[in-house]
């Protein structure tokens, strides 16, 4: 036991050395993957196709579907079959025929039935068919909750893409913020490594060198806080896509053009009252809920056509004795073929369920046509609001144009100064943080106007890129 013990002992050590080793292999193997490079496009297919909240809503469409091409299904007839083995509580008494009686008394009397089995066997079939005309009411009604599952998914599509388009942008611009933090750190250290020489050299006091010393310190925090940033909304996005919080992923820069669009108001907020995605799923409701409710009209109001067909053979003879295969020995006893019409007058009367249902009913449609109005004067005011977002984008993006490019003269005047010997490169590097500072906020402003665009393309429900490729046209 002893030698068995030692040997598993043995064995333990080599295979968690084994597990160790294929653990760190595997973690190397991801840290020098190389980057996923991913296109906004790319982006918005992965996101629909691994979005589990879109997902269920396509799994709902499916079901709804499949009820409205089966809605014929409630014109079937309902057929069942049972069958019974019974034991009657007293046997079946005989019948005596007095013949003696009719033809005198040299003639025997004459006994029928009697003496029979207890048990019994009986089967029973019953087929029934209904019609009312709110029957064909539902038919329509199954149709338009498919047709309102379908914009209900084509709805939260657009949304997901809608936001995973503006994330991607917003990562971009994360992106060039962090690296115009990194820029400036950089000059903030040549700053430093400038006044520590010139304090070596007595031409600064050392108050100088301290200043510049502290202001590079302080600027690392910012830097190690915008890069969590930037991370964590790297693994949110990821997530978005369907993919591992620590996926690497390289994203696909975006061509900003200073080139805006005329956009007329009035055609907008014409386009937004049909096609905007929320008010075409409000209005199928409302189409829905008023078939509904000619469908419970029709149901109360209506009579109801009821066509059966039944039969109980049962079995005359001994079950446990005679064959059951004989015809002959099947009886039916009360079988029918009935036609029915029926009408509930409960819905007649205005304090009963069944018409309070139908006021509750007629109530909900009010209040949907109430919030169908609301939003589409709510949509105009968006509408509104976006327009002058963008026009405010373009006017400061055009501005912050013109400081680029006085941006780009000084920075290019400075660099001629320093080459003839009349400046610094102390006032290089300044001017040349300035100019980047100055695209950056351009680009900002870009980025602002191209999510302008994406929350009006939206808002008019028209496809991502309607409007910005007519920008770029």
């Amino acid at each position: 036991m002893n030698l068995k013990k030692r040997y598993a002992d043995g064995l333990k050590v080599p295979f968690c050395l084994a597990v160790i080793l294929l653990l760190c292999a595997n973690l190397q193997a991801q840290e020098t993957a190389p980057p996923m490079r991913i296109s906004p496009d790319e982006a918005v297919q992965l996101a629909v196709k691994n979005n589990l909240a879109l997902e269920s809503t396509r799994a709902g469409t499916a079901t709804k579907k499949r009820a409205s091409d089966l809605s014929w299904n409630q014109f079937i007839p309902s057929v069942d079959v049972g069958g019974a083995l019974l034991r009657l509580n007293n046997a079946p008494e005989a019948m005596v025929l007095p013949l003696s009686q009719i033809l005198g008394p040299t003639a025997p009397d004459i006994t029928l039935g009697g003496g029979g089995s207890q048990w019994k066997v009986a089967g029973s079939i019953t087929a029934a068919v209904s019609f009312n005309v709110s029957m064909i009411e539902d038919m329509k009604k199954l149709r338009l909750d498919y047709e309102s599952g379908i914009i209900s998914y084509e709805k939260a599509r657009l949304q997901l893409e809608r936001d995973i388009r503006k994330a991607y942008h917003n990562l971009l611009l994360l992106q060039e913020n962090i690296n115009l933090l990194r820029g400036s750190f950089e000059n903030a250290e040549r700053q430093v490594q400038m006044a520590q020489a010139n304090y070596n050299a007595g031409l600064a006091p050392e108050l100088t060198y301290l200043q510049a010393l502290v202001a590079k310190e302080n600027m690392r925090p910012i830097i190690d806080q915008t890069e969590n940033g930037l991370k964590l909304s790297m693994a949110q996005f990821a997530m978005y896509l369907g993919l591992d919080y620590n996926t690497p992923f390289e994203l696909e820069p975006v061509a900003a053009s200073t080139d805006f669009i005329s956009i007329d108001v009035a055609e907008m907020i014409s386009k937004a009252a049909a096609g905007k995605p929320d008010i075409q799923e409000l209005r199928q409701t409302i189409l829905y809920l008023n078939s509904y409710k000619k469908s419970v009209k029709h149901r109360l109001f209506t009579p109801t056509i009821s066509l059966s067909w039944s039969a109980d053979p049962t079995f005359t003879k001994d079950p446990w004795k005679d064959s059951w295969f004989s015809m002959d020995d099947w009886k039916q006893q009360q079988g029918s073929l009935r036609l029915t019409i029926g009408f509930r007058l409960n819905g007649l009367l205005p304090f009963t369920v069944e018409h309070q249902g139908m006021k509750a009913l007629e109530d909900q449609i009010t209040t949907a046509t109430l919030g169908l109005t609301q939003m589409i004067q709510g949509t105009e005011i968006e509408i509104y609001n976006t327009v002058l977002a963008l026009e405010k984008a373009r006017i400061t993006s055009e501005a912050q144009a013109q400081t680029v490019s006085l941006a780009e003269q000084s920075f290019r005047l400075t660099e001629q100064a320093y080459q003839a010997g009349l400046q610094d490169y102390f006032q290089v590097q300044n001017t040349e943080q300035s100019l980047r500072q100055a695209r950056v906020q351009m680009l900002e402003q870009q980025f602002i106007y191209l999510n302008g665009l994406i929350d009006l393309e939206y808002s008019i429900g028209v496809p991502f890129g309607t409007l910005s490729s007519k920008e770029n046209q």
